[in-house]
Parts: C-alpha cells; sequence; structure tokens
C-alpha cells in the first residue's frame, strides 16, 4: 500500500505544480503583464536593443524557421568548436584535452536539439568552461526554442486571415528570461543546499574511510585482507595487487547545469552517471525535485495551451490524453521491476520479498532511492524528452525497459519536451480529427479551422518523423557486422541495447541502455543524423502548418462538429498514437525485449 501511495503521490504532485506554472508561461508568451516583469522587463529591452530586434515585427512560417534553423546552426557551429579546442582554452583546470571530430560533432548536435545524448563521461573528457558556456547554454535555448515553435503554432490556431506568426527572437527571449532563468536559479540553490557540486575547483583527492584492493586493471578484489599493504585473499598473497587508499572527487559547477538539464528536458548529466551520482543527486529531496522537474513544464504547457486558445477545455482534454498514458506505463514499469523477473525469484540465494527491504529487482539501481523512485524517474525521464537517469535502465527487466523504449518510439508525445512534446501531440490531434471526419464523412476541423490536404500532409510526417529515423537508423546499424563491437550483450538484449540507443537520439531523448558504446565513428555520425531528422523535420511540418492555419477563417461550431474536449477524442488521441507506435515498433519489439522476456 505505501509504494502504491508513492507512486501516486508523484502524480499528484505533478498536476498540483503545472496547472499554476501553465497561466503564468501562457501570461509570459502572450506578452502580457506577469510578477518578474518589473525586475526581467529592462533586460528584455536591453536584448532586443543590442541585438537589433523588433519585438512586435511579425515573421511569416518561412521567416520564422529561418530564424530557427540559423539560431540552431551558429550554435552547433560554437559548441562545436568549444569542444574541439577546450584544451587550448581557459577555464579547464584539469586540463582535458580537445575531443575528437566526430564525438564534438554529435555532442553539439545533440545538445542543440535538445537531445544530450551522451558518448562521453562529462567530468573526464570535458571542461569546466565546455560545460558552463556550451552545454548548459545550449540547455537554456534548446529548450527556449521548442516553447517559442509551439507558441507560433498556437497563433496559427488563434489569429484569423493574416501572415505572421510572431517573432522568434522575441519568443526565445521571453522563454528563457521570464521561464526558464527564474526556475533554474530557484532550483540549483536548492541543489546545492542538498550538496550538488557548483565550485570552480579543480578535482580534489580524499582519503578514503577503508582501503580497497584492486587488481592490475582497476578491479576491486572481493574478500580482499589488507595488512602493512599487503592484500591477502584466503591466505593467498597477491602480489600484483594494489592498495588503494585515496580517491578523486570531481567538482566544477554542476548544480546550475542539473537544475536547467531537468526542467529543458535535456537531460544531459555533468557527470557520466548522470543523477546516478551522488555529487549530481545526493539526497531523496534532491532526486524528488529533480524528477518532477523532468515533466513540470511540458505538463505546464497543456494549460498554458488552454489559456492561450480561450477554451481551457482543449488543454485539459490533451492533459488528459497524455496523464493516462503516463500513469499506464508507470504502473507496468512499477509492477514489473517490483515484481522482479522468473530469473531472481526462482535463484533461492536471493530474497525478493517486500518486508524490510526493496524487493524485486534492484540491480542497477540506487539503493537510496529504491525501486518505486527508480521506475518513476525512468518513465518521467523517456516520457519526456529529457533522457537524465538515476538508475541503469539496461538492467531493467524486459518488459520494464520495453515500457521506457516505447515511450521514445511513440514521438517522446506523452507529455515530451519542452514545448516539442505538446506541439507533437497537436500534430497527432490534427490527425485523430482527420480520421473522425472520415469515419462520420464531415469535413475535419480542428479549434474552428478547416483541416485540408496540406496540413494533413505536414501533420503525418511529423508524425512518422522518429519511426522513420529509429527503423531506418537501427536497421542500417544491425546490417553492420561491426556494430557487435559496441554491444555489451548478445541476443535480444544486445538488440535492445542498440534499438534503444537509436529511440533515444531520434527521440531527442539521451538516456541509453548503458551497456552500449557509442562513441564510434560510424555511431557519432548516425546518432547524429538521427536526432537532426528527428528535431528539424517535425519543426518544419509544425510551422508549415501553422503558417497554413493562420490565414484561414474560423468555422462556426454546429451539431455535427467533432468535439475536440470530450471523452470521446481523448480516447481516440490515446488511440491513434498507440496504433501508429504498435504498428511501427510491434516487429522490432519483439526481436529485442519481448523476445527476452520469454526466453
Amino acid at each position: 500500500m505505501g509504494l502504491i501511495v508513492q507512486y501516486v503521490l508523484y502524480m499528484v504532485l505533478l498536476v498540483i505544480l503545472a496547472i499554476p506554472l501553465g497561466k503564468y508561461i501562457s501570461k509570459v508568451m502572450n506578452g502580457e503583464k506577469v510578477w518578474l516583469s518589473k525586475v526581467i522587463r529592462p533586460c528584455e529591452k536591453g536584448i532586443y536593443k543590442v541585438l537589433r530586434v523588433k519585438e512586435d515585427e511579425e515573421m511569416n512560417w518561412k521567416r520564422y524557421l529561418g530564424s530557427v534553423l540559423l539560431f540552431s546552426g551558429f550554435g552547433l557551429l560554437v559548441l562545436f568548436l568549444l569542444q574541439m579546442l577546450q584544451g587550448h582554452l581557459f577555464g579547464n583546470p584539469q586540463h582535458v584535452g580537445g575531443m575528437s571530430w566526430d564525438l564534438s560533432l554529435n555532442t553539439a548536435i545533440s545538445f542543440i536539439t535538445n537531445t544530450n545524448w551522451q558518448a562521453y563521461s562529462g567530468e573526464s573528457q570535458l571542461s569546466y568552461l565546455s560545460q558552463a558556456l556550451g552545454l548548459t547554454v545550449q540547455n537554456f535555448v534548446s529548450a527556449g526554442t521548442g516553447m517559442a515553435v509551439l507558441f507560433a503554432l498556437i497563433r496559427g490556431f488563434m489569429r484569423v486571415k493574416e501572415k505572421g506568426i510572431g517573432n522568434f527572437w522575441t519568443d526565445l527571449t521571453r522563454s528563457v528570461l521570464y521561464v526558464l532563468i527564474p526556475l533554474a536559479l530557484i532550483e540549483s540553490v536548492f541543489l546545492v543546499s542538498q550538496g550538488v557540486t557548483q565550485s570552480p575547483n579543480a578535482a580534489e583527492s580524499v582519503k578514503l574511510v577503508e582501503p580497497v584492493a584492486v587488481d592490475t586493471e582497476g578491479n576491486i578484489i572481493e574478500d580482499a585482507v589488507i595488512e602493512d599493504n599487503q592484500v591477502r585473499v584466503n591466505g593467498v598473497l597477491l602480489e600484483d595487487a594494489q592498495v588503494v587508499t585515496e580517491e578523486v572527487v570531481p567538482l566544477g559547477f554542476a548544480a546550475s547545469q542539473v537544475a536547467i538539464k531537468q526542467l529543458g528536458t535535456n537531460g544531459g548529466g555533468y557527470y557520466g552517471v548522470n543523477s546516478a551520482h551522488p555529487l549530481e543527486n545526493p539526497t531523496w529531496w534532491s532526486n524528488l525535485i529533480e524528477m518532477l522537474s523532468i515533466l513540470l513544464i511540458p505538463a505546464s504547457l497543456c494549460f498554458s495551451f488552454g489559456r492561450s486558445i480561450k477554451d481551457k477545455k482543449q488543454g485539459k482534454a490533451v492533459f488528459l490524453a497524455m496523464f493516462i498514458v503516463l500513469a499506464v506505463a508507470l504502473g507496468s514499469v512499477a509492477v514489473a521491476e517490483q515484481t522482479a523477473p522468473t530469473v531472481l525469484t526462482e535463484n533461492q540465494m536471493l530474497d525478493t520479498g517486500t518486508t524490510d527491504q526493496a524487493g524485486g529487482n534492484m540491480e542497477g539501481k540506487e539503493s537510496r532511492f529504491g525501486i518505486a523512485a527508480s521506475s518513476t524517474w525512468g518513465v518521467f525521464t523517456t516520457a519526456a524528452s529529457n533522457g537524465s537517469v538515476n538508475s541503469m535502465h539496461d538492467s531493467f527487466t524486459p518488459l520494464g525497459g520495453m515500457v521506457v523504449m516505447l515511450l521514445m518510439q511513440l514521438g517522446e508525445v506523452i507529455f515530451g519536451g519542452v514545448g516539442c512534446g505538446l506541439y507533437g501531440m497537436l500534430a497527432f490531434a490534427i490527425l485523430t480529427v482527420f480520421i473522425a471526419g472520415l469515419m462520420v464523412g464531415r469535413t475535419p476541423e480542428y479549434l474552428g479551422k478547416k483541416i485540408e490536404p496540406y496540413e494533413m500532409k505536414w501533420a503525418v510526417l511529423v508524425c512518422l518523423a522518429t519511426p522513420i529515423a529509429i527503423l531506418v537508423g537501427s536497421g542500417i546499424a544491425a546490417a553492420l557486422p561491426g556494430i557487435t563491437d559496441s554491444l555489451n550483450n548478445t541476443g535480444a538484449h544486445g538488440f535492445s541495447e542498440m534499438l534503444y540507443a537509436f529511440s533515444s537520439a531520434s527521440g531527442n531523448n539521451g538516456s541509453a541502455f548503458a551497456g552500449f558504446g557509442a562513441d564510434t565513428v560510424f555511431l557519432n555520425l548516425s546518432l547524429g543524423a538521427c536526432m537532426l531528422f528527428a528535431r528539424f523535420v517535425p519543426i518544419v511540418g509544425i510551422l508549415a502548418i501553422a503558417g497554413n492555419m493562420v490565414q484561414k477563417k474560423k468555422i462556426a461550431r454546429t451539431a455535427g462538429t467533432l468535439s475536440t474536449s470530450n471523452g470521446m477524442f481523448v480516447f481516440l488521441l490515446i488511440f491513434v498514437v498507440l496504433l501508429i507506435g504498435a504498428l511501427s515498433f510491434f516487429p522490432a519489439l519483439a526481436l529485442g525485449p519481448l523476445a527476452e522476456f520469454f526466453s
């Protein structure tokens, strides 16, 4: 019973926080005054003056798209060069050398697409300057870009017989200044109070409480007895063993990056093991706040959508569709991880009960957080295009791993990333009203505007962009013999590792089955291509839809108009989302997690 309460509490807290934040974001993006206006408005005006931006100047969809691509391209170039040249720049107390060109390109693509896929370990391969000026900055602006595109689409629905869908530079500035920076500042201060690192000092060496013995490859020797700096196991002296008495503690500006990586649905960890690292996520309270931050803004944007179109029922309907799928996914993973796989329950040496200990499948999970918090985090991070982890998804049960993989394969629209999750779901809504219109023989319409072939073509492309990238990318990789060198496992689980990697990259998520070694030229380039395709093809489609819708007139509602805010529409929307996911990925899932489960 206590576990059920814990799962329900996470969901309830998310809704309680999302509703007021959604109202605030709507006011900000619509140019209304908010309680921070007196403080931030002068700074906002100063940015427009420096950049020579006319904040009220309207852009048509092609100009808006050009601004998005130009800004993202510039960020890609700067981040790529910063990582390549970090060994020659300041802010590098660890004297870390530059990255290889292919890993630099992959990482730059990853962060400008809000994916934050990591084929590197941050504390050992990136300088403080690269982390702060490169990655953290992109965490803000990539999330802001997604929010800007969403509100361009909202204006397309709301405005009548116009051409302008807003100003990208104004939308980006407001989203970063009024929403992302204040929230990240509050969370950063809180995380520092919990013990998350925020220091400009180089890594420090500290004495271990107890020395440990390691072999020549650095592996800890079990049952070792250390006396007078000598190592014995069962009385036998090990000549090659070494005694370790100190540990290097990596420092840096972690808290400021962790806050925005969660709030901006970025997910890139400051440390290699992400939020499983005790210096990135040290306490139960830090775990709770970071986990809620993953879905906070995406959930809030559903309520922002309803307020902005002056029909709160529409926002609630979309939110409910997302929430139902999220709840079912969370329940499925919880059951799979709490009951544990047969291979564990049949092992007489293990206790998988639930009295006075975690029970279930604790492999790969932090004992500090247990199964419930780890399962919830896994579902939240793959429902959003976040990708941060506090446990190893590679160690989830086959069915638990399949659910988190499927959440990404659906297109990251179950709340999804900041902005991009909701505009992806709205593309599914357009597809849903079109299918429903065919069924009843009526011209489809959504939010008072006709849905015609132009919108349908782009909506289909938006909905299929993620499946195309995943299936084409993983199909090519599976056909290459050398890809097996990147796998930590063989058979069905090895296939799942590869499929998960391309699902994560193409879903702009960034999490991974930890056993997958992705730092090869082919994988860096192929995964990078998937990230670009899955990020910018939907943006092109959404802005094209917005540009066409904004020129249309509103249609009066009649008795035969399909309601897009009732329970039937919520059901149809969920059905269409799951239908596309099931049809696209069932064969691949049958070869991976399902085959592993039945074996």
